[in-house]
């Protein structure tokens, strides 16, 4: 009997440091999340100063210091339209029509609806030498990129997560249920949703790539001679100048292949163009 208690009394123990150590850890999440919900917040907090101090030197006509504190909140990590959008502006007011377009292209990667800036962004190519026709894209290209270019890459994400969580309850109603019409209609609904998740899902991808993967660029110098191989005594076929927008098809070395919009292609150095991408 006198030994059932001693290991009785040897569990209870072994309980008591299980709690401390328990509330050791609890203790030590604690901290780490505070560190971290302090650091976010005085970040965002630092981000909104240098923001509210952007838009008052922009506001005062300072673009130079307007575009450092831009500059300073997007090398701090975060990124919006809004804050390429006056980046772009601040350039434009600035004379710097290249880092205009640029950060105006930017601004669309991740507000391709946005009108402010596309007008913005077609009134600053007014000012670039070279005006390239575009080609005409097949008409379901152009519908399928219409209905991608409708909301964020966000959204899609969110659309799709919610749609699932919408198929998983009306399976649920599907299999609970015990009236014919009503397992139907949730069945054909559950379809129908399961439908959109995906689309959505892939719409979301598919815009994440573009602003991710953007090779799209703009020319940085003056003048350039596109060449008709990677190498500096290749043949000048045609010459673009800076502020041009045009995609990268490939790479070797020191050389990018490039292709307009009007399907002329050609080699240019990597030197003489700047890309898109975030």
């Amino acid at each position: 009997m006198q030994k059932l208690n001693k290991n009785k009394l040897k569990v209870e123990s072994c309980k008591l440091k299980v709690e401390r150590k328990t509330s050791n850890l609890f203790l030590l999440y604690s901290i780490f999340y505070l560190l971290l919900f302090s650091t976010t917040f005085s970040k965002a907090s630092n981000n909104n100063a240098l923001l509210d101090s952007a838009n008052s030197y922009y506001s005062s006509a300072y673009y130079e210091k307007a575009i450092n504190a831009y500059d300073s909140i997007i090398k701090s990590g975060y990124q919006s339209s809004e804050i390429y959008f006056n980046l772009g502006n601040a350039y434009f007011k600035s004379n710097k029509i290249t880092s205009a377009i640029l950060n105006y292209e930017k601004a669309k990667l991740l507000a391709p609806e946005d009108e402010d800036i596309q007008f913005n962004l077609d009134l600053a190519n007014k000012y670039i030498t070279d005006k390239i026709e575009i080609l005409p894209e097949f008409f379901l290209t152009q519908w399928l990129n219409k209905i991608i270019s409708i909301f964020s890459s966000d959204t899609w994400a969110y659309i799709s997560l919610i749609s699932f969580i919408t198929v998983l309850i009306l399976v649920l109603l599907f299999l609970f249920s015990r009236i014919m019409f009503l397992k139907k209609l949730t069945f054909g609904l559950a379809i129908l949703f399961l439908i959109l998740s995906i689309k959505s899902y892939v719409f979301a991808s598919i815009q994440k790539s573009d602003i991710t993967d953007c090779n799209s660029a703009l020319i940085l110098t003056p003048t350039v001679n596109i060449k008709s191989s990677p190498d500096e005594k290749g043949t000048d076929i045609f010459v673009l100048h800076e502020g041009t927008k045009l995609s990268i098809e490939d790479s070797l070395s020191n050389w990018y292949n490039i292709k307009l919009k009007n399907g002329n292609e050609g080699w240019l150095h990597k030197d003489d163009i700047v890309r898109i991408a975030l």
